[in-house]
């Protein structure tokens, strides 16, 4: 202890706290908003993520919080199964992953195509600009990002012509407002002051605006005492998770909020020198973050690039600082929430709008492209599929994708028909795999030997024939006496290639 305030540790993460807190506040509350539940809850996600995560981390410098990328999902399970089923399903999310962590699964979670992932991310992103655009104008959103999107001018001419119920053009300009002060602080920040996020600047700067001018906007809802907004489950809340819905959402939590959180300590490692991540030790106290935050009826959590990228640029040094960063957040929550309840709601629409278009980037599929089309395209497919359907089916549809990619992959067979003088014998060279997916072209190359052929089939460089192509040979084979062929095969060496064993 002496030696981490001696070598100044505690001044580098003392100031990365203060950076990551500043960070972190208004996305807490804002994620809450985009997943359909107070600000309370995403605070006290943030809070549990930084002082308890913190500490038994496996990636000294992951931060840990509400994540859009699980925003959807909670929105939609609120929606459909109501708040009281969130706290069993994040609570049941937690103890598959610290079960997953204990089995050493942590890197098989990170077995997953990043095409995917990054589909999944833009989908993610997409859905969240879809709602937070009626939360601009202080609307309600509607259920799915299609529905949101389509509504989007009615609401606005609804806005427009001060309907009841139908927006708040001063809203709007507040959210705009927001935009672009982050934008342009981004651009135009000094070097001296480039550690003050420019959605703090935004967010206390239009708070001000609003407060002094009166403009009549939704205000964020944040209780007098945090510690109101627990929401303990009952016995009949965690009797729900019998449900097939609801353990299908639980291990849908578990496996992205841990693919997050797994490639983000991936991606957070390259940013700096230290000690690399423990990914089954990370994996086992995102668990119990979440097991914790399910027990409190608070949103799920994942480790989050764009506050760890804070935690690393500010020059943190040590796990301390996200430790502190959460104990910020307690003390601001505990003593500050009058200043909370100041905020627009509109500005966190703001931070979010902007937050879904990155998360969108759609210079991923340049460089998702250059490891093949294929894999830019499994990008496009999960994207689209998200967007069109909700977040599991795309996601599902991206790894079948992914699958099939792979198998037509694996798949590679260079198929050779060789005739010899004189006429009357040839042969069949394969080499590669063959599968299924060959047997259009292998059925074609075996019409065009001729009749009366004797043809030999040769095996040298084939690693590998599965039980499709064995028959066609065999159907082959047995019709080819009514043309006057012949063939000629060393069927024990060729079964000794269904299980992909080379001859001894």
């Amino acid at each position: 202890m002496r030696t981490y305030f001696s070598q100044g540790l505690f001044g580098r993460d003392l100031l990365g706290s203060v950076v990551v807190f500043l960070v972190a506040l208004p996305l807490c509350m804002g994620i809450a908003i985009a997943s359909g539940m107070p600000p309370a809850a995403g605070l006290i996600t943030g809070i549990v993520g930084g002082i308890i995560v913190g500490m038994l981390a496996g990636s000294p410098m992951q931060v840990s919080g509400p994540a859009a990328g699980l925003a959807v999902l909670v929105f939609e399970l609120v929606r459909e199964h109501g708040v009281m089923a969130l706290g069993p399903v994040v609570l049941l999310a937690g103890v598959i992953q610290v079960v997953a962590g204990l089995c050493h699964a942590g890197v098989w979670f990170r077995m997953t195509s990043p095409a995917v992932i990054a589909g999944m991310l833009s989908g993610i992103g997409i859905l969240i600009v879809a709602s937070q655009l009626h939360v601009l104008i202080d609307a309600v959103p509607k259920a799915r990002g299609l529905e949101n999107f389509a509504a989007w001018p009615e609401a606005m001419l609804a806005a427009m012509s001060d309907m009841e119920g139908g927006g708040n053009l001063a809203a709007l300009g507040v959210g705009v407002a927001t935009i672009a002060i982050i934008l342009g602080w981004e651009k135009l920040r000094p070097a001296k002051l480039r550690f003050i996020p420019g959605a703090l600047l935004a967010v206390v700067g239009l708070t001000a605006a609003v407060q002094w001018s009166g403009l009549q906007v939704n205000k964020v809802d944040v209780p007098t005492h945090l510690f109101a907004a627990i929401s303990l489950p009952g016995m009949g809340d965690l009797a729900n998770l019998m449900q097939p819905s609801l353990l299908l959402a639980a291990v849908t939590f578990a496996f992205i909020a841990s693919a997050e959180t797994l490639l983000s300590a991936a991606a957070v490692d390259r940013m700096h020198d230290g000690p690399r991540t423990k990914y089954d030790k990370e994996l086992t106290a995102q668990g119990i973050g979440n097991i914790i935050c399910g027990s409190l009826g608070a949103l799920p959590m994942t480790g989050v690039i764009v506050r760890s990228a804070a935690n690393v640029q500010a020059g943190s040094a040590t796990r301390m600082a996200t430790i502190m960063h959460g104990a910020w957040m307690l003390v601001f929550a505990l003593l500050l929430p009058w200043l909370l309840r100041m905020t627009p709601v509109a500005c966190l629409a703001g931070i979010l709008v902007l937050t879904g278009i990155k998360m969108v980037n759609p210079k991923q599929i340049k460089s998702l492209a250059a490891y093949g089309k294929g894999t830019a395209a499994i990008y496009v497919v999960t994207t689209v599929s998200i967007v069109a359907t909700d977040l599991l089916t795309g996601v599902v549809i991206g790894f079948a994708a992914s699958l099939f990619r792979l198998s037509l992959l694996s798949s590679k067979l260079k198929i050779g028909l060789d005739h010899h003088k004189p006429s009357g014998s040839a042969s069949l060279h394969l080499e590669g795999s063959a599968t299924f997916l060959k047997v259009p072209s292998m059925a074609r190359t075996l019409e065009q030997v001729p009749p009366n052929t004797r043809l030999k089939v040769v095996l040298d460089h084939l690693h590998h024939v599965d039980q499709a192509c064995l028959e066609l040979l065999r159907d082959w084979g047995r019709s080819a006496s009514a043309r006057g062929c012949e063939l000629i095969v060393d069927w024990s060496e060729l079964h000794r290639k269904v299980e992909g064993r080379k001859a001894a």
